[in-house]
């Protein structure tokens, strides 16, 4: 199979039918072998019943139903475990991602060697204030903390290499760090496409301003986890032992100059220098503690279960199915 197309959605009915129609009409013209599979992310629309007639009329879609709303990325996570194509494509259902670049991103995956290839919304259709400037700021502070040089890394089209998807763990809300995940699993061959962007043609966006919060927010939990998340020890401890270095010192000092240069002066305990130890020695233990429990933690982690499928189509029963 030459591409699996993964496409979350969440309360896109209006669109699906028109997006389906274009993706397929590109995949013939090419001339691939193709999967659509739909990531419904617990809809309260009829978006289920138009991607359930939609696989009765093509074999090659398939979907996947959440019992509920668990984010879109366990719903690209599902659609990553489930793609068997070669290359695998991830865009939109709003109908703001053109399928027809989906062609010189499959040429750019299988002949020019990139592992994955992320697409930039230079020209976009979004509102300056609410969307344009933040998206700007953020993508800025992503590159400067994380080393990939991308111009937008929540733009929603990419393709990627099959076996890159497969080792990848995406959850939270860690779908804007894609490439940022591919790197730190050793897939470093980023490429980057300029593609064109639509307006919404039906419906709102389901994303607010929270989107860029909880954004930064990730940006720090994965610039940590890149850096310490094998190995937490090197942070909370080196910080813990410098900490009760400095308590401790400040011990010592009061306990020499107690025993031989003032033994009949003020009590130790009416000292600020006191209270500078003993504050210093406590965070130094905890933080160190925090470094061990995160070393034990990490060595007996299980892999956690993130999102319930109520339902399928075209894809097969015997495949794992997560639970919350």
């Amino acid at each position: 199979m030459n591409l699996s197309i993964v496409i979350p959605l969440l309360n896109e009915e209006e669109s699906l039918k028109e997006l389906h129609d274009w993706i397929a009409t590109v995949m013939r013209s090419n001339h691939f072998l193709y999967e659509i599979i739909f990531i419904d992310d617990g809809s309260t629309d009829s978006s289920w019943q138009v991607i359930s007639k939609l696989a009765n009329e093509n074999p090659s879609v398939k979907g996947i139903r959440f019992q509920r709303n668990f984010g879109k990325s366990q719903a690209l996570h599902a659609g990553f475990k489930a793609a068997k194509g070669e290359v695998v494509i991830t865009m939109d259902a709003d109908l703001q991602d053109n399928p027809e670049e989906i062609t010189d991103l499959y040429k750019m995956v299988k002949d020019d060697g990139y592992e994955l290839v992320s697409g930039w919304k230079k020209k976009r259709y979004d509102s300056i204030i609410f969307k344009n400037m933040p998206s700007k700021l953020f993508n800025w502070a992503a590159r400067k903390t994380s080393g990939v040089r991308l111009h937008d890394f929540n733009c929603g089209i990419k393709a990627y290499k099959n076996k890159v998807v497969k080792n990848i763990d995406v959850h939270g809300d860690m779908h804007r760090y894609i490439p940022v995940l591919a790197k730190n699993a050793g897939f470093s061959n980023i490429g980057e496409k300029i593609v064109r962007h639509q307006a919404r043609k039906y419906g709102k966006t389901k994303f607010g301003m929270e989107r860029f919060i909880n954004g930064f927010l990730d940006l720090i939990t994965i610039w940590f986890v890149s850096k310490f998340g094998k190995q937490p020890m090197h942070l909370f401890g080196a910080l813990g032992v410098l900490m009760f270095a400095i308590g401790f010192g400040f011990a010592i000092y009061l306990g020499i100059d107690k025993l031989f240069i003032d033994p009949f002066g003020r009590l130790i305990t009416d000292r600020p220098q006191f209270f500078v130890a003993l504050t210093s020695m406590v965070i130094g233990t905890q933080l160190f503690l925090a470094g061990f429990l995160g070393e034990i933690m990490i060595r007996s982690r299980k892999n956690e279960t993130r999102y319930t499928v109520s339902d399928k189509v075209n894809l097969a029963e015997e495949e794992e199915q997560y639970s919350s």
